[in-house]
């Protein structure tokens, strides 16, 4: 493992360091070839008050939480590494804030490494002797891409099964058999857990998973996915087989993010954006439970589920409140959901305008991977670009409103230089000309300004 300079310096010339280890997390990203940026010691042998006295010779130490033995130290701008002492960890109330650590600098690393929640995440480095310590077949589990549990302390933290959900979706992991079980035992623990934990592990799964389905899966073999009521009821939800071959709609959820994260557009985007458009596919096929049925169409019974993208919307917005998604990417995500059932024969420049307006503040460059991911969501069926998408981008950029919605061109100043005395009357004049602008009556100021004094003279 490559270090940072400066913590590599730290490790190998501090004397009272020589029983220092790279855990977690860092070996498991490291092994798996990826950048190791994060970097996580745990130091044996040594007091709180030692271990301080030592890194205070390297940087500013903050002591984040001297009840867990923790210290950060900060080496150079922006160059901050967590130092932690090996600890105990025991249950003794509900909750996450319900456990009793005891600091034990004598404890053996395969003890203090017991306490990780994941055998992938209990492997560790000694920087000086270049060694790999595994005492719990980690390596083994990652090299078979299997999530199993460290040890009998799993269930003291309700939280790992959310942390196996976002961890198995990132490595494309399957869960161990026992490991399942062990977390369907613990199934009525999920109320101790605080909101903002909960969407920590949707966030995590939601920006950066591999393979989405993996996580899903397992909350649903676990028996999780019964806390998250809206994504249960999918199981089961039929389609019709000509449109979708591959299943459920549940079954359907999870190709469709499968193929998501396949995108050109994914690998480009930032977390932020992807978690908008995770949780807009995740969510996007909520409404089909309740607008499900059978018609005859074309002397052939059919499955149709008419309304189901504005019937998705107030269910999406329920699972999100329940986990706490910041109002901010609600007000995008929820627009998406209610406008990704666009068709070619829909594109023109009066519909597009429309479309962008809807969307606000998401966008139509936001939407386009949406229509892409769900068309890709159904195999068999070949993975083609819907046809929409192009032509839609196409007249989207030609209006300059693929980024934004339409600007108004009227606005009240140019009622007050037109003579119009300010007042509360603006508004609906104002609102007449933004849906005169959106049919295409005007495209310009002057254009605008004539349509009032057609429709609105003094």
């Amino acid at each position: 493992m490559i270090l940072a300079p400066r913590l590599d310096h730290i490790l190998r010339h501090a004397s009272e360091l020589a029983d220092a280890y790279v855990v977690g997390g860092s070996v498991r990203d490291w092994l798996l070839g990826q950048e190791v940026t994060d970097f996580d010691i745990e130091v044996f042998g040594l007091t709180e008050q030692r271990l301080q006295a030592t890194l205070e010779r390297y940087g500013r130490v903050d002591v984040v939480g001297r009840s867990f033995g923790v210290f950060k130290v900060s080496v150079a701008p922006g160059e901050t590494y967590d130092f932690s002492l090996p600890r105990r960890d025991s249950k003794i109330a509900p909750g996450h804030l319900g456990f009793r650590v005891q600091v034990e600098p004598n404890l053996t690393p395969k003890e203090a490494s017991a306490r990780r929640d994941f055998t992938i995440n209990s492997m560790m480095w000694h920087p000086r002797r270049q060694e790999l310590l595994d005492p719990h077949g980690g390596h083994a589990d990652l090299d078979s891409r299997i999530l199993r549990h460290t040890s009998s302390a799993f269930p003291e933290d309700p939280l790992r099964v959310l942390r196996g959900m976002q961890f198995a979706s990132r490595f494309n992991l399957t869960a161990a058999p026992e490991t399942i079980a062990l977390s369907r035992s613990i199934q009525s623990t999920y109320s101790e857990l605080a909101r903002e934990r909960v969407r920590e592990e949707w966030f995590k799964w939601a920006a950066r998973s591999v393979i989405p389905s993996a996580g899903l899966r397992f909350l649903e073999q676990s028996g999780w996915l019964t806390h998250f009521p809206e994504l249960a009821n999918l199981i089961g939800q039929v389609q019709d087989s000509d449109w979708h071959p591959e299943g459920d709609v549940w079954v359907h959820t999870l190709h469709s993010l499968d193929a998501l994260v396949q995108l050109p557009a994914w690998h480009q985007a930032l977390p932020a954006q992807r978690i908008v458009w995770s949780l807009t596919v995740l969510l996007h096929d909520l409404g089909k439970v309740g607008t499900t049925r059978i018609e005859l169409r074309e002397g052939r019974k059919r499955v149709v589920s008419p309304g189901h993208e504005a019937a998705s919307g107030p269910l999406a917005e329920v699972w999100m409140g329940r986990i706490g998604v910041p109002i901010g990417l609600q007000q995008r995500i929820l627009p998406l959901i209610a406008n990704h059932m666009i068709h070619r024969a829909e594109v023109s420049p009066r519909s597009v305008r429309r479309l962008a307006q809807r969307l606000a503040p998401a966008t139509i460059q936001e939407l386009t991977p949406i229509l892409t991911a769900d068309a890709h969501g159904r195999p068999p069926r070949p993975r083609i670009e819907p046809p929409v998408v192009p032509l839609l981008l196409e007249e989207a950029v030609r209006q300059d409103i693929e980024r934004r919605a339409p600007i108004p061109l009227l606005q009240g100043r140019h009622l007050v230089e037109m003579g119009w005395k300010p007042g509360p009357h603006f508004t609906p004049i104002l609102a007449q000309a933004m849906e005169a602008q959106l049919d295409g009556i005007f495209s310009d100021l002057a254009g605008a300004k004539q349509w009032l004094i057609m429709t609105r003279p003094f």
